[in-house]
C-alpha cells in the first residue's frame, strides 16, 4: 500500500465502501456500485468524480506565451483569459508526450497533464524553457474535482453561480480561494472541473454531494467507458510517443504554422491512422485485439474498446494501417473467431449534453 499515493479524499473514498485500485501511482476509486450503474448515472443525472491525481503546472512571466507555443501543438495566440484549449506535448519525432488542457487564468497560465507523465513532462519542459517564463509543478498542491452530467450546472451554479455563463471550454477565473471552476470534461456531458487547494477540497466535495441525493460519487471505470463511448483518446492507449496528432484523428490541435516542437517531422510519419469501429454481432472488442482485412490480412491493432453501455453494442477505436483508412468493413479477433466490425463516425454515442 506504501508505494501508492493517496488523493486528499483517500479516506472518504474507503468509507463509501468504494473498490480502489492503483493506477497512475494512486490509489483510485474504480467504482462505488457498478461501472454500467455509475455510466449511467453520468449521462442522465450528475456524477461526481475525484481526478485528483492529475498534474497542474503553472507558467508565467514576459515571455509565457511564446514557450507555450513553442512546446504545444495548439495556436495559443487565440487563448484569450477565461478560455482552455486542448493540446499537446510533441517530441521532435512528432510523436506524443502527453495531451494536456491550456488555461489562460490571466496572470498566469495553467497546463493540466496526466497522471502517469507528470514528471516526464515537467523535466521536458523544463529542459525547453526559455528566459523570461517561470514554470512551477503545483500538483502536490492542487486537488481536482469533476462534476459531470446533465443536471450539472443546476446543481453546481448554487456554489458557484457565475458558472451559469460558461460556455464549453471557459473558465471562471481564480475566486480568493484560489478555486477555479471551469466547464470542461471528459465524459461528453455537459460538465465542471473544479481545481482547489488540498485544503479546500474535501469542503467542496462534501458540498457538491449535499446539493442534491441526484448527485452521486462515481469511478475511474465509468469515465473510460463515458470518454471511449464520445471517442476521446487516453494517453498509453491512443496517444503515446510512437503516435502523432495527425495520426490520432487530432489535427484539428494541430496548428503546423506556429512551428512548435516537432511540427516539421509530423507530415513525414503518418504510417497508421485512427478510426471508429462498432458491431451489431455478439463480439466485445478489447484493447491489444488485432484487426484484419476482409481477406483476414492483420492491418492494425484496437487501442480501446468495450460493451457500450448506453448503445448495447461493441465498440471500439483502432489503429489502421494508413493504407487501408478507407475500407468500411474489418475483422477483429477474438479468441478463435472472426467477428465484422464497421467504421463509423464518432461520437458513437450522439446525445450528449457537452455543448448544451
Amino acid at each position: 500500500m506504501s508505494d501508492y499515493r493517496k488523493t486528499k479524499l483517500y479516506s472518504i473514498h474507503k468509507n463509501l465502501k468504494a473498490k480502489l485500485v492503483p493506477f497512475a501511482g494512486f490509489w483510485m476509486p474504480l467504482q462505488y456500485s457498478s461501472i454500467v450503474k455509475e455510466h449511467n448515472h453520468v449521462r442522465n443525472f450528475s456524477g461526481l468524480f475525484d481526478v485528483s491525481h492529475m498534474g497542474e503546472f503553472i507558467i508565467y512571466g514576459e515571455n509565457s506565451e511564446k514557450f507555450i507555443q513553442r512546446v504545444t501543438t495548439n495556436d495559443i495566440s487565440k487563448l484569450t483569459p477565461g478560455k482552455v484549449q486542448y493540446s499537446a506535448f510533441c517530441n521532435h519525432n512528432g510523436g506524443v508526450i502527453d495531451d494536456l488542457l491550456v488555461y489562460n487564468l490571466g496572470d498566469y497560465y495553467m497546463l493540466v497533464v496526466n497522471a502517469s507523465n507528470i514528471e516526464k513532462n515537467f523535466r521536458w519542459l523544463k529542459s525547453n524553457l526559455i528566459e523570461n517564463v517561470f514554470l512551477e509543478n503545483n500538483s502536490d498542491q492542487i486537488s481536482l474535482l469533476a462534476l459531470q452530467g446533465p443536471s450539472s450546472q443546476n446543481f453546481l451554479k448554487k456554489l458557484y453561480p457565475n458558472i451559469s455563463d460558461l460556455k464549453y471550454y471557459e473558465t471562471l477565473l481564480p475566486d480568493s480561494e484560489k478555486v477555479v471552476v471551469a466547464r470542461t470534461g471528459y465524459s461528453g456531458e455537459l460538465g465542471f472541473e473544479i481545481y482547489a487547494p488540498n485544503s479546500k477540497i474535501t469542503q467542496i466535495w462534501n458540498d457538491i454531494l449535499s446539493i442534491s441525493n441526484d448527485i452521486q460519487p462515481v469511478g475511474l471505470g465509468c469515465r473510460d467507458s463515458l470518454r471511449l463511448e464520445m471517442g476521446y483518446c487516453l494517453y498509453g492507449n491512443e496517444l503515446n510517443e510512437e503516435t502523432n496528432t495527425v495520426e490520432a484523428g487530432l489535427s484539428w490541435i494541430t496548428k503546423f504554422d506556429t512551428d512548435f516542437i516537432g511540427a516539421n517531422s509530423i507530415k513525414k510519419n503518418i504510417s497508421k491512422k485512427l478510426i471508429a469501429i462498432s458491431s451489431e454481432e455478439r463480439a466485445i472488442p478489447r484493447s491489444g485485439y488485432k484487426l484484419f482485412s476482409k481477406q483476414k490480412k492483420e492491418i492494425g491493432t484496437i487501442s480501446s474498446g468495450g460493451m457500450s453501455p448506453c448503445l448495447k453494442k461493441g465498440i471500439a477505436l483502432a489503429y489502421v494501417d494508413i493504407d487501408f483508412k478507407n475500407e468500411n468493413e474489418f475483422l477483429v479477433g477474438i479468441r478463435d473467431n472472426f467477428f465484422t466490425f464497421e467504421k463509423t463516425k464518432l461520437p458513437f454515442y450522439k446525445q450528449g449534453t457537452y455543448l448544451k
